[in-house]
């Protein structure tokens, strides 16, 4: 535009992006009127009256999107297929606000529209903590956007937050994780579900480092029906999930309809498993077809077994994560308050271990647990009645390969193995735990308990200072001074 200092101060000044004693200030200041308009636009900006973003459009002669439904825009904090989020306020009280406005090219497509304000109107309904709250939806009057309007996040997402910091902390993000289910709880209270959990979606607050959630913009009423707009089409399905192509893929690969709260719980623990390994759990691609490949999904379960160990995650960790991530939706947590329950006693082992290594100490925290694997009924009594006398909290199982997943859930002091009942499952777990527990820095006492006729496999069970192979016969006597020779805390009566 050919204006001057003065003319592009009024311009600004009808726009209503500044005041006329700010346009009097910054020409007094500029000390020449007719001096080049982008003098003047440069003196507002250094003052803050304008933002850059307002500068440069005034410069290009742009008279319109300055205000949308009354909030006025500053500049552009984020970009996407969707939409564009302006960081903004409300000119009579100040208050700081994100606005999200949908992108031109999609005016025009009612589907497309529908799903943008149904985004926010369903974000209307839900104030948590965690939550980002939404304040307004609507269509501008004068330039026909539509647009939401939300509290504004001081900070970024997680996804800015991990190309930085390539990972982060275990208790830093299951903190951000517990913080994140817990806005899924209470949604999920209101029979919604969030149906894009993602880094982006997000936001770390960087006063209070809190987790928000943003964009429940795909959210279904999980007791309801999909979300599907038009006619029941292949097409017309396309636009409720072209931004949750992964739920999409592991629904259909599942068998599972959409809107279940476990598919949330699914992909905030691929989240977890970025945030503490600094590596997507799945091959990162935007080939639809390739997202919706059902292998994807079944190929999580052996991703995490295999990387989580060698990248340094605790067992503890590695156990919360499987039941988040299970391919089969059955044997994952069925709700997101059973994740927040989880990663808080998570968080509370991890701590408890970590000052006990501090103190010097290898012992597990918590009340100490015998872990016994039997089959026979009368021996399971007596475990019971002799090693709660000893003190001990006694579980049992018939199952060899519980004493594993006992122990990635909760370190316990002793294990007995009788392998004269189980077979020879028995020795591979007395094998595994013993190996869990060095993995963990823990101490253990395991006595590996063999028939007269398995006495052979005395070889095949490790050797390990903490472990001990008794043949049968065996008393109870004589077991209890086993372990009681290998345990740590030697102070039993």
């Amino acid at each position: 535009m050919n204006l001057d200092a003065s003319g592009i101060g009024q311009l600004a000044l009808r726009l209503s992006l500044v005041s006329e004693e700010q346009v009097r200030e910054c020409l007094i200041e500029l000390d020449d009127k007719k001096a080049p308009a982008l003098d003047m636009v440069r003196v507002l900006e250094r003052k803050r009256y304008l933002s850059s973003w307002q500068g440069q459009k005034l410069l290009k002669g742009d008279l319109d999107g300055y205000f949308l439904g009354g909030y006025r825009l500053l500049y552009k904090i984020a970009s996407g297929s969707f939409g564009r989020v302006y960081r903004g306020d409300e000119p009579r009280t100040g208050q700081v606000v994100a606005v999200k406005v949908l992108r031109n090219k999609w005016m025009m497509d009612k589907q497309k529209v529908d799903l943008f304000l149904r985004e926010g109107k369903l974000g209307m309904t839900i104030r948590h903590p965690n939550i980002v709250s939404v304040l307004a939806a609507n269509q501008d009057t004068k330039t026909g956007q539509y647009f939401i309007v939300m509290e504004f996040i001081e900070g970024g997402n997680l996804r800015d937050l991990l190309q930085i910091r390539k990972k982060l902390q275990i208790d830093e993000s299951l903190r951000m994780m517990e913080e994140s289910a817990q806005g899924l709880a209470y949604s999920h209270t209101r029979g919604l579900t969030h149906r894009d959990i993602k880094p982006t979606n997000i936001l770390i607050c960087v006063s209070t480092s809190q987790a928000k959630l943003v964009d429940f913009g795909l959210a279904e009423i999980s007791t309801g029906s999909s979300v599907h707009f038009g006619k029941q089409s292949d097409k017309d399905n396309d636009v409720a999930v072209d931004r949750t192509v992964d739920y999409a893929g592991l629904e259909k690969a599942t068998n599972q309809r959409p809107g279940d709260v476990r598919s949330d719980i699914y992909f905030l623990g691929a989240v977890l498993y970025e945030c503490v390994t600094g590596l997507s759990l799945m091959p990162v691609t935007k080939d639809r077809q390739a997202r919706m490949n059902i292998r994807r999904y079944q190929e999580v379960e052996e991703t995490l077994a295999k990387n989580a160990p060698a990248m340094g995650v605790p067992p503890r960790v590695i156990s919360l994560l499987a039941k988040m991530l299970a391919y089969d939706p059955t044997r994952r947590f069925q709700t997101p308050m059973e994740v927040v329950e989880a990663i808080q006693a998570c968080r509370a082992e991890l701590r408890g271990e970590a000052a006990a290594a501090q103190a010097g100490t290898r012992t597990p925290v918590g009340a100490r647990t015998l872990f016994a694997v039997e089959i026979n009924a009368k021996l399971q009594d007596a475990f019971r009645d002799k090693f709660k006398a000893k003190g001990y909290r006694v579980l049992i199982s018939i199952d060899p390969s519980q004493a594993l997943k006992r122990y990635q859930q909760q370190a316990y002091h002793a294990l007995i193995v009788d392998a004269g009942t189980v077979g020879r499952d028995g020795v591979e777990a007395f094998n595994r735990v013993l190996k869990e527990s060095d993995a963990a820095g823990l101490d253990l006492a395991a006595v590996l308990i063999l028939s007269e006729d398995q006495a052979d496999w005395t070889n095949d069970a490790i050797s390990h200072k903490r472990g001990a192979v008794l043949v049968r016969p065996v008393t109870m006597k004589q077991l209890i001074e086993a372990v009681r020779a290998l345990a740590p805390d030697k102070d039993e009566s």
